[in-house]
């Protein structure tokens, strides 16, 4: 039907005539373009196949992977992107070109979302994977020693199983973006260039290809405010949890989120931008023989003086590789330049720990140094996510994160959590601007459905992201039982928002409150002894469809909770140790064992 103007319009016969034509020449006209556009699509062949599988605890693998396959779209491929536990739904004996992009945590392990595909490449089942070329991306930290090990994994058993690697692997810092997009640009040389035909037609070749380079752009976020542009706020609380005479000092921090383009959800992320300790860039700049006032030039924020570079730029606790190697060869440095051998990482590691870049300058002998290039070998500033501890339903406007400042004695310095004690000692609220952004956390979501029972284990700050959860419960009327598992070092100094807690617990929001304060008896008791003495009513709501979640530590607690639940499952459930781990990765694959650890 072609618009016309209604009979009652404001205009005279002549021209209610002229606009009628005028508005059916441009109907004919967008109907015209839409007939050619869907005969151009119909003259097309199908879709060259392109399969982009991820691992992501905190959502920037994720991220990287969807940006990557809106590009591979754009060059005429078909790209299908999922988590690598989906590795049934990949059908990956069928595919011919696959992506890896993965983050790596703990020693070198998998994200939860990639654990169970990893297991099945690595195990007897995996298929024949002949037919597939492959390109792995890792996402990483220098300063552990298993860096991208999660994608070192990939590759391995990948190409054990006959797959074919396009190009080496690529392993990307903290500081990951410049890295990444060097890697993704050799990736799409190695393969053709569909973007002039869109089809299939061209046939998929190895390595070699003489394709134009094109870097895929790592476009920004459609948020106005994000990692690379986080929102200035303000801090509007910052109360201590503990007890006066606790060993631990750990703030309830409350911050203003008053925009309209910054909203989260119950188990989201809250990433904070912080500044450095004014004493440490001190003790930086007499230990490397500068004023501060010296002028260096930083990418993408230009000259600075190399006080500000220092405070605001750089990361200046954990030194480089390159700092290292430089410091040994300008020094003669009689432990460092034998520690820089591959052979003997291990001990690398071991005389690194405890020490930042102002112990490792002082422990040889006096150079010279120039601010430039001292700034060259730094990394820079790294924005830290807190897991968010409010509902948005609870506290419009505001944002809360429970944050543990970190504070230790070694090599004769008191060493200071860059982020947490800028926010515990220097952020005065109301004053002090806080750079924030949110981190969505798709894989650390409450149920859909309210009625649906939660398990949640979450000892010391990682009660956090469960205080969103119960209020978000509370919040929405779920009607579903609640089971939470809190511990710490001592009830009298250390029960995190305890009035809180045991409101819930009175009032039946709590169907039952599991407590383990591991310093108030001789013998230690943590969460997940709690988790096995109440083995029969945990398999119970486990078997009655619960979500299992835990928060916290990913080297310990998390691995002991872990270790727990498959003693659980196994002994409760009648079990063998292969069924108990079916029965877990089944939990995972439906989204029921969810964990936000670190």
């Amino acid at each position: 039907m072609l618009p016309i103007l209604p009979e009652n319009a404001p205009f005279s016969p002549e021209q209610r005539a002229w606009l009628n034509g005028f508005l059916a020449g441009i109907f004919n006209d967008r109907l015209a373009e839409a007939g050619a556009s869907a005969a151009a699509r119909a003259s097309e062949g199908p879709k060259a196949p392109l399969l982009v599988l991820f691992g992501s605890q905190t959502g920037t693998a994720e991220g990287l992977a969807k940006k990557l396959a809106k590009e591979a779209e754009r060059r005429g491929y078909a790209p299908r992107v999922m988590p690598w536990n989906d590795y049934a739904k990949a059908e990956l004996a069928q595919q011919s070109i696959l992506v890896v992009i993965t983050s790596t945590w703990g020693d070198g392990d998998a994200p939860d979302n990639a654990a169970a595909g990893l297991a099945w490449l690595s195990s007897e089942q995996a298929a024949d994977l002949s037919r597939l070329q492959y390109a792995v991306l890792g996402l990483g930290d220098r300063n552990y020693s298993e860096f991208c090990g999660a994608a070192k994994k990939f590759d391995v058993q990948l190409s054990a199983r006959g797959a074919k690697r396009l190009v080496p692997t690529g392993e990307c810092d903290v500081d990951y973006e410049y890295t990444a997009q060097e890697w993704i640009a050799r990736f799409w040389e190695s393969l053709p260039n569909l973007e002039s035909t869109g089809s299939a037609k061209a046939a998929v070749r190895g390595p070699g290809a003489p394709q134009p380079a094109e870097v895929v752009s790592l476009e920004k976020p459609t948020a106005s405010y994000h990692r690379q542009n986080p929102f200035p706020t303000r801090l509007k609380t910052n109360r201590r949890l503990n007890h006066p005479d606790s060993t631990k000092d750990t703030r309830h921090l409350e911050i203003l989120l008053n925009h309209p383009d910054l909203t989260y959800e119950a188990g989201d992320a809250l990433g904070v931008t912080p500044s450095n300790c004014p004493v440490l860039v001190e003790e930086f700049l007499a230990a490397a023989g500068l004023l501060g006032d010296e002028t260096v030039e930083i990418s993408g924020i230009g000259s600075v003086s190399l006080h500000d570079a220092l405070l605001r730029w750089l990361n200046i606790t954990q030194p480089t590789r390159e700092l290292l190697e430089h410091v040994a060869k300008r020094t003669n440095h009689p432990v460092l330049e034998g520690l820089l051998q591959p052979e003997r990482k291990r001990e690398l590691d071991s005389w690194l720990y405890g020490r930042d870049i102002v112990d490792v300058l002082r422990s040889g002998p006096k150079a010279s140094w120039q601010a430039q290039e001292l700034v060259g070998w730094l990394r820079r500033m790294q924005a830290r996510l807190y897991s968010i501890s409010s509902s948005p339903k609870a506290h419009p406007g505001e944002v809360h994160v429970t944050v543990g400042a970190v504070r230790y004695d070694a090599h004769g310095r008191t060493k200071k959590g860059v982020a947490s004690c800028w926010l515990a000692d220097r952020v005065v609220p109301g004053q002090t601007e806080v750079p924030v952004f949110i981190q969505t956390s798709h894989g650390f979501r409450l149920p859909s459905q309210g009625a649906t029972p939660v398990i949640m284990v979450g000892p010391g700050t990682g009660i956090a992201p469960f205080r969103s959860f119960l209020e978000e419960r509370v919040a929405t009327g779920a009607s579903g039982r609640n089971w939470l598992f809190f511990g710490d070092q001592r009830r009298s100094h250390d029960f995190l928002y305890e009035d809180q807690i045991l409101n819930w617990q009175n009032s039946g929001v709590l169907s039952r409150l599991d407590l383990a304060f591991s310093r108030d008896q001789a013998e230690k008791v943590y969460v997940q002894h709690r988790m096995i003495e109440g083995a029969a009513e945990l398999w119970r709501w486990l078997e009655e469809g619960a979500h299992f979640y835990v928060c916290g530590d990913a080297k310990r607690m998390a691995k002991d909770v872990d270790e727990a639940l498959h003693r659980v499952v196994q002994q409760m459930g009648g079990k063998t140790e292969d069924g108990a781990r079916e029965y877990v990765a089944g939990m995972k694959s439906a989204k029921r064992y969810q964990r936000d650890v670190y």
